[in-house]
Order: structure tokens, then C-alpha cells, then sequence
């Protein structure tokens, strides 16, 4: 199956996930843990081939080396041990290739089941089903059939194979004026990573964990600007939207902005690490102002003050 036969409409909160499995061995019992990950982020899966083994020497015991495929030398990180489960090895075990943030990953697990179309709304928050995990890796949980599907986020894994370099604040660019932004992003790490560079850009963020948080916020905004005789972008000057969060996603969210006739004047910039080239078009469907991919921390904020400072809300228009 290719990505072009799984492409969904944009905006209409759905998704596609790959799901696989993790076992974990607790003395002579084994558990199996079941984890999604996008469709959108995935290549392809490959066989394990024989002896892939970690080393010492590696910078970070999940690291297991490389391998090649085709044209590419391609970085296997072992996602058992970084969930630090003690998985039994066996034969034929997958590797998930995926590509985001620019980056081409294998991810080492016990296996695969298939492919499920889901809705955003049936994707909850992290709970009492993630209490045993000690890394803050998961960003929502799904019921599919029989058991619990959580969903992983592959980018902390990335960011904390790499030392977090890709999270850093360097160089941030500083606003001359305050503005106030509405953030969404489902990732604990990367919403205090964003409430930390936005405020040094001067600016008052009010940050929250999805879509459907942000949306409410938009309409009492909405609410409290026809009650004071005022227009939204009195009280927030942008919105920095994620794409993939639970229960409301960030093109469904764009959509819903741009559509409204009271909301639409707010200039949205979409930050996620699903944005290439390839899938730009997504979000220029739903009318988003700017796209920004999730490497490039430092240039958001420099994105999001010429956005605003050029922002001409007569010209916004609807979807």
C-alpha cells in the first residue's frame, strides 16, 4: 500500500495509524503492549536482519547500529529498550521505517497487526494506562477491539537519541512588541520547549495539549469579543497549532478557524513535524497562513512575529 492510497481528506479530523507490538517479559510471563504511530510517518517495514545488536560504545543503549537499505545507511534504534522493557527476542522481528523531521528512522519491535482508520475524537488523552511508563512517551490512548492502543511519540525518541540539539533554544528572534499567542501541541516536552520561546520572543502564550482545548478557548474568545463589542485579535494575535493531537487535530482546527466567519480574521501557523514538501498542500487547503517543520525550533518564532507584524486581516477568506 502506498501513502497515495492512504491519504485522507483534509480537515476532517481522521487518520491512519500503523499499529504494532512490544513484548515484554516479566520473569516467566509475557505481556504484549500495543503502540500507533501515523501512516503518514512511515516508509515501509523491513525483516530485522540476523545479529543487529547494541553496543557500548553507542550514545544510547537503544541504539543498535546501522544497516542498509537501497540507497540509504539507516539509523535502528531498539524502541524496547528505550521504553526500558525487557523485550524477548524472536525471529523475523520488524523494523518501522519512518520519515519525519527530515529524518529517516528504523524502529526495532516484536511486531506488526495492520493498518485502522480512526477519528481523532477517539483518541484520549494519556491516563491510568500509561501510569507504568516512566519516559513521557505516550500522547494519547485508543480502544481498538480488545486491548488498548497507545500512541508513541517517535519525536521525543528522536529528540532524546540526539541529546534534545533539536529542542535547544538558540538564537530566538525578539519581537519589539508583546504579542499574545494560542498554542496547541500534545507533546508535554514540546509545549514547555514552546512556552520557553515564545516568551523569551516576547510574547504571553497560553499553551494547551490539543486541538479541541484550543478550540474552546477560540470560542470564548469569540463569546467575550461580541459581548464587548471588540474582534478576536484584541485578545490573541495568532494561533501556533501542532497537526496530529487527540481529539482534534490541527488542520480540522485550521478548518474551523477559517470557516468561522467571527475567527477567520486570526492568522494560524501549523508546527508539526509531519510538514514537508510532499504534504504542504494539506495545509494550504484548510487555509493555513504559514507551515513550519518541527526541526526548526529556533525559526518559529521568527515565522510567527513576521507573520503577525504582516498579518492584514481584511484579506482573510474562507475555506
Amino acid at each position: 500500500m502506498s501513502k497515495q492510497d492512504i491519504l485522507l481528506e483534509t480537515g476532517t479530523n481522521e487518520l491512519e495509524i500503523i499499529e504494532f507490538f512490544v513484548r515484554e517479559r516479566h520473569g516467566e510471563e509475557i505481556s504484549t503492549h500495543y503502540f500507533g504511530v501515523n501512516v503518514a510517518k512511515v516508509v515501509e517495514v523491513v525483516e530485522a536482519p540476523e545479529g543487529l545488536e547494541g553496543s557500548e560504545a553507542a550514545a544510547h543503549p537503544s541504539f543498535l547500529g546501522t544497516i542498509p537499505l537501497r540507497d540509504l545507511i539507516l539509523p535502528v534504534v531498539d524502541l524496547s529498550i528505550w521504553l526500558e522493557m525487557d523485550k524477548p527476542k524472536e525471529e523475523n522481528e520488524p523494523i518501522i521505517v519512518t520519515e519525519f523531521n527530515n529524518t529517516v528512522t528504523g524502529f526495532l519491535v516484536s511486531g506488526v497487526t495492520m493498518i485502522h482508520r480512526i477519528n481523532w475524537r477517539d483518541v484520549q488523552p494519556p491516563s491510568l494506562y500509561v501510569k507504568n511508563f516512566s519516559t513521557n512517551c505516550i500522547t494519547g490512548t485508543i480502544e481498538i477491539g480488545d486491548h488498548i492502543t497507545l500512541m508513541l511519540d517517535l519525536e521525543l525518541a528522536l529528540a532524546e537519541l540526539d541529546g534534545g540539539s533539536a529542542m535547544v533554544a538558540g538564537d530566538i528572534t525578539v519581537a519589539e512588541q508583546t504579542y499574545r499567542a494560542l498554542i496547541a501541541d500534545d507533546s508535554t516536552s514540546v509545549r514547555n520547549v514552546l512556552r520557553q520561546n515564545f516568551e523569551q520572543a516576547n510574547f504571553e502564550p497560553t499553551v494547551v495539549g490539543d486541538g479541541q482545548e484550543a478550540w474552546n478557548k477560540l470560542l470564548q474568545i469569540k463569546e467575550r469579543a461580541q459581548a464587548e463589542g471588540k474582534r478576536p485579535l484584541d485578545y490573541v494575535d495568532v494561533v501556533v497549532s501542532d497537526v496530529e493531537m487527540p481529539q482534534m487535530d490541527g488542520y480540522t482546527l485550521t478548518r474551523r478557524i477559517k470557516e468561522d466567519p467571527v475567527l477567520k480574521e486570526l492568522p494560524v501557523c501549523l508546527f508539526s513535524s509531519l510538514i514537508s514538501k510532499g504534504i504542504m498542500h494539506k495545509g494550504e487547503s484548510v487555509k493555513a497562513d504559514d507551515q513550519v517543520t518541527k526541526p526548526e525550533f529556533n525559526a518559529l518564532t521568527g515565522r510567527v512575529i513576521a507573520l503577525v507584524k504582516d498579518w492584514d486581516p481584511s484579506k482573510a477568506t474562507t475555506v
